[in-house]
């Protein structure tokens, strides 16, 4: 603001000056030249340094402006900065940042936390188990036996089903949606109706998609010195036999479909139901701790998109942790009877060398609770929680590297010299173009009156 209270004083001192010139230019006291050019050079040269320490003073200027407080030949005196471009550009770069983020915690969910997965439901699934692992140590001498003894692939088996299966969760979920306009995502302000719909949705696709997981999970926990590599649509196969099979099971022990659909629909949509609460607290408790923030800083406006982008993620991952804790238990148990009656061999994670067969006769849910907590305890029902605290520790130990280099890319981009254009108008009506690339400090009135006015005496 500095810089316009002074240009307008040189505004008015011109005035005076060159009223005074005139006259001595008329009786012959001093010789003929203009003081205008070399003035308003220096003049607008202080407007453009104080323009580029003061990207505010920019609206100011064209206030002033518009009330003609600058008379200027032609009208013509408006400043152009060409700020907005870089701050479109800032923008853009934090959308993508903001895009590379959210791939960052979608990969990492289901791609590298699958050895974490594979662990834990082997350990779910093995009744007989000595070793209940949980906590993570007791898993580290296991994995290290496993990899030396089946190679670094042995942990990412079943990683092409579990994200076929995912794959097509996500299909049916649209195909029944445009058939029957049933929203398949919901918000705040989705109507009772609306939401009651989507629930029904989720029924749906989940109980189609059980068997199929089913098949999934057996490839997943399977050892791979005891069973042959399945193909990568095997999964598809074996669920359909498993799906089409709906009274009387093909194999021993195998339970009928009708007895996994509808405990997994319960655990499913229950499960979901949760998440869906838990994230949706944990988002606005988070958006509204960055709403305070700012308004303790005295209601300043500044880009927070990754803020909330974080916010999301966080309360995304809060969401997760807390289900899978909560349904750990339910979890165990619906594995165990998916898995029954397929002849499964699994690696014996009590040492990580030998595999066992997994021989279980439960007749339903509440069986096979009963018979877990009566032989292996309540503990039992937690068996593998160490991996889920492993997959969980890495889970949010990516998350926070991507956190800390999009913010180093941030950093960079707030801090950095933007290229600034001002395109003015002289006090000749020139049109004039000023490029730069660092912020000057702003000059002061002294400083301006030495620069200026100093510059171009009369003496």
């Amino acid at each position: 603001m500095a810089g316009i209270n002074n240009y307008l004083k040189f505004q008015t001192e011109r005035g005076h000056r060159d009223d005074h010139l005139e006259k001595e230019q008329r009786t012959g006291d001093v010789p003929t030249f203009s003081p205008r050019k070399h003035l308003g050079s220096s003049i607008e040269k202080s407007i453009v340094d104080n323009i580029t320490a003061d990207p505010d003073g920019i609206t100011r200027i064209q206030y002033v402006d518009s009330d003609n407080a600058l008379s200027l030949p032609l009208g013509k005196h408006k400043v152009l900065d060409k700020y907005s471009d870089n701050q479109e550009d800032d923008i853009s770069v934090r959308k993508y940042l903001v895009v590379g983020v959210q791939w960052v915690s979608l990969v990492t969910e289901n791609l590298l936390g699958h050895p974490f997965v594979v662990l834990r439901r082997q350990c779910q699934v093995y009744n007989a188990s000595r070793r209940y692992h949980l906590h993570p140590f007791s898993l580290l001498p296991s994995i290290v036996h496993l990899h030396r003894r089946q190679g670094l692939t042995t942990l990412w088996k079943g990683v092409g089903s579990c994200l076929l299966v995912r794959g097509m969760t996500l299909a049916i979920d649209d195909f029944i949606s445009k058939v029957t306009s049933w929203p398949k995502d919901v918000n705040s302000r989705t109507s009772l109706k609306r939401f009651g719909q989507h629930i029904l949705l989720k029924c749906i696709s989940i109980g189609l998609v059980v068997p199929f997981h089913a098949a999934s999970l057996v490839e997943t926990v399977q050892s791979d010195i005891a069973s042959e590599k399945p193909g990568l649509f095997d999964v598809f196969r074996e669920g359909s036999l498993r799906l089409f099979y709906w009274s009387s099971p093909q194999k021993g022990r195998m339970l009928p479909a009708w007895a996994l659909i509808g405990p997994s629909v319960s655990f499913g949509i229950t499960k979901y139901l949760f998440n869906l609460v838990i994230r949706g607290v944990s988002s606005r408790i988070m958006r509204r701790r960055i709403t305070n923030s700012q308004d303790s800083q005295g209601g300043k406006f500044y880009d927070n998109t990754l803020e909330h982008q974080n916010a999301e993620i966080y309360a995304s991952l809060i969401a997760i942790l807390t289900t899978e804790v909560i349904f750990f238990p339910l979890e165990t148990i619906m594995h165990r009877l998916q898995l029954q009656g397929t002849r499964t061999i699994i690696d014996n994670l009590d040492n990580g060398y030998d595999v066992v067969p997994i021989l279980t006769n439960y007749q339903g849910v509440v069986d096979c609770y009963q018979t877990t907590i009566v032989s292996e305890g309540v503990s039992g029902l937690y068996k593998g929680f160490g991996a889920m605290i492993l997959q969980f520790a890495a889970h949010v130990a990516v998350i926070k590297l991507a956190k800390w280099v999009v913010n180093q890319i941030a950093e960079v981009i707030s801090n950095r010299p933007p290229q600034r254009i001002v395109q003015y108008y002289n006090l000749d009506g020139v049109a004039c173009n000023s490029r730069s690339t660092t912020l000057s400090p702003s000059l002061s009135s002294t400083e301006m009156e030495e620069n200026s006015v100093g510059q171009n005496s009369l003496d």
